[in-house]
Formats: C-alpha cells, sequence, structure tokens
C-alpha cells in the first residue's frame, strides 16, 4: 500500500526495527492483507539502539495500540511488557506487542506457527515466519489463515 492510498477508514499497526520499512515483516505482513482484500498496513517505524528505549518506554502512552517488533529488538523488548505469553517467556522475545489500557503485552508465536502444520519439523525459517505474520494478520484484521497460501506469498513478485 503506498501513502497516498491510506485513508480515513485504513487499519494500521506498526513494526519497529532498524530497516522496518524494507524489511521481511512489513513485506509479508502487507502481502497477506493484501492477498486478503484488507484494507489496512503496516507503518514502519525506523529505529537505532540510542532510540529503543524511549520508544518502548514511551508506547504504553502513544497511540500505538499494536506493534510487531523485528529481530534485532526482540529480546529488549521483553523487558518493557507489563505481561507476556508462556511461548515468549520460555524463547526469551516477543514477535509483537499489543497496548491495553496503559499496559503493554508481549507475544511470541513460534508455539502457534508450529501448530499450523502437520509436522513443522520440516519446515525452514521462512515458512514459519510467513506462518506468524498470517497469525498476526488474522488478530488484528480477521485476514484467513491458510497455510496453503504460504507459497503463494513468498513466491509472488513485490510491487
Amino acid at each position: 500500500m503506498q501513502p497516498h492510498e491510506i485513508k480515513p477508514d485504513t487499519g494500521l499497526c506498526t513494526i519497529l526495527g532498524y530497516n522496518a520499512q524494507t524489511g521481511y515483516t512489513r513485506k509479508y505482513f502487507n502481502k497477506i492483507l493484501k492477498h486478503n482484500g484488507i484494507n489496512a498496513t503496516a507503518i514502519a517505524l525506523n529505529i537505532h539502539d540510542e532510540h529503543f528505549d524511549f520508544t518502548m518506554s514511551s508506547v504504553a502512552k502513544s497511540k500505538v495500540d499494536r506493534m510487531m517488533i523485528e529481530r534485532e529488538f526482540q529480546q529488549k523488548a521483553l523487558a518493557y511488557c507489563d505481561e507476556v505469553n508462556e511461548t515468549a517467556q520460555r524463547e526469551g522475545r516477543i514477535d509483537f506487542i499489543e497496548v491495553v489500557d496503559a499496559k503493554i503485552f508481549g507475544y511470541c508465536l513460534d508455539d502457534e506457527a508450529a501448530a499450523l502444520f502437520d509436522d513443522a519439523k520440516f519446515l525452514d525459517a521462512q515458512i514459519l515466519f510467513v506462518a506468524k505474520m498470517m497469525l498476526i494478520a488474522n488478530r488484528w484484521f480477521d485476514a484467513k489463515i491458510d497455510t496453503d497460501d504460504i507459497p503463494i506469498l513468498i513466491g509472488e513478485n513485490d510491487e
């Protein structure tokens, strides 16, 4: 989705990372939304290490209510969460946060992504990553979860 395509009814979320604008999270998340015909997009927030603490300390008081965290900040972001799911506790990192009543809830989706497949041990990291993006798109924007679409999404050319 191009900036001029964002309208008042467009659903928004945020991605935090070094290269959030051009990273895989935004690429696949927006592909999933487009593939499902959903009027929503992920807004990238490119930051460096020196801005991370300020950003995460401020997020609970900001208008941001859902944010995906790029790999480079997933471990550090855990410390800013008021609550995390069991998988995040075990893995020591989060994939995304949601802010509810100024409290930050952190989630890691490793277990949920693996559960989408009969035998996840034969899957590569890219397939599991796209499955996580499907889970988040479903949670936030009711996108369908169809693992048969993953090879199509991975193979689609960028526009």
